[in-house]
């Protein structure tokens, strides 16, 4: 048996038991990926896949057990690239980080200019993407870290750690009607024609949540993904924006009104995640504590040995 069969029984498993999809992922041949899983059975003795003519349907039992194992054999696999490349090429490389616009947009240029200034040899690689999404690509290790507010602690196969809290701001022109209101509550805008996230983004549950909770139905008549886009849509007039607060601070324009509005949908949580058990460079701790001061190393290394909680922090 060899990591090529493994790679590709892991590959078949990820693409829905689609052959085809799996070669095309892997970059060979369909009927090359099919023979290495039988040569892998022949070996193990075992159906790994139960099949319907040449067709894949289902994963066995035995097979399951199989996919357990090969997923800690390519971990560490993973794990023993990354340890040669931190001792044989020092600091440098590449850095992927995988997360959301508004974190890329807003929060993360400072961490990243200053670990640029740190590790110059280091080039980083960022990928905008949805929570869910983030979240596939430190499991896959298409990134080394993760940083996103949905989704991250829904996958037991990542370590996950708050990086900071934040809460949703209401942004309008100023003479919005509502400009004048000292404190605004759900009341106000829940007829009002909102401009905010896609369900999916950026704490949009806790919108979702505190109207559910108060039987209101808001009139969300635009959604998007990019809070520049939500704050373009306010400016022309279509409606009031509910944005995260980061995505206010040293806005270049200043023309919008900005009214604190954590006392309407709460605090949200931004998390790093990190893959259970991966091998973390130096500059993956670095760029770790420039993003949070709790996010220590010692810290983090605890979190990846199942030695620390959120409580602790």
């Amino acid at each position: 048996m060899n990591l090529h069969q493994f790679r590709f029984v892991q590959e078949a498993a990820r693409r829905n038991l689609n052959l085809t999809e799996a070669a095309k992922a892997l970059h060979t041949s369909q009927p090359g990926v099919s023979k290495a899983i039988i040569e892998l059975e022949g070996e193990l003795g075992i159906d790994i896949f139960a099949r319907h003519g040449k067709r894949l349907k289902r994963i066995t039992e035995p097979g399951q057990h199989v996919l357990k194992s090969i997923e800690l054999i390519m971990r560490e696999v993973g794990n023993l690239k990354r340890i040669g490349e931190q001792y044989s090429a020092q600091d440098n490389g590449t850095f992927s980080i995988a997360t959301t616009h508004t974190q890329a947009r807003y929060v993360l240029p400072p961490a990243v200019a200053k670990l640029r200034e740190a590790y110059p040899k280091v080039n980083i690689s960022l990928h905008q993407a949805t929570p869910d999404q983030v979240a596939r690509m430190v499991i896959d290790e298409v990134a080394e870290i993760g940083v996103a507010t949905e989704s991250l602690v829904d996958y037991p196969e990542l370590v996950t750690l708050p990086c900071y809290e934040w809460q949703h701001v209401l942004v309008m022109p100023h003479g919005h009607p509502l400009a004048q209101k000292e404190r605004i509550g759900l009341d106000d805008i829940a007829h009002e024609p909102l401009i905010t996230y896609h369900p999916s983004f950026t704490g949009r549950t806790k919108i979702d949540q505190a109207f559910a909770t108060r039987r209101l139905q808001p009139n969300v008549v635009l959604e998007a993904i990019d809070s520049d886009v939500i704050k373009t849509y306010v400016r022309l007039g279509l409606g009031l924006g509910i944005v995260a607060e980061m995505a206010m601070r040293d806005d270049p324009v200043g023309d919008l009104l900005v009214r604190p509005a954590g006392h309407l949908f709460g605090q949200s949580v931004a998390r790093v995640a990190f893959k259970r058990g991966a091998y973390l460079r130096n500059f993956v701790y670095r760029f770790a504590e420039l993003l949070s001061d709790r996010l220590g190393r010692d810290l983090v290394m605890r979190a990846m040995t199942g030695q620390v909680n959120d409580y602790e922090l």
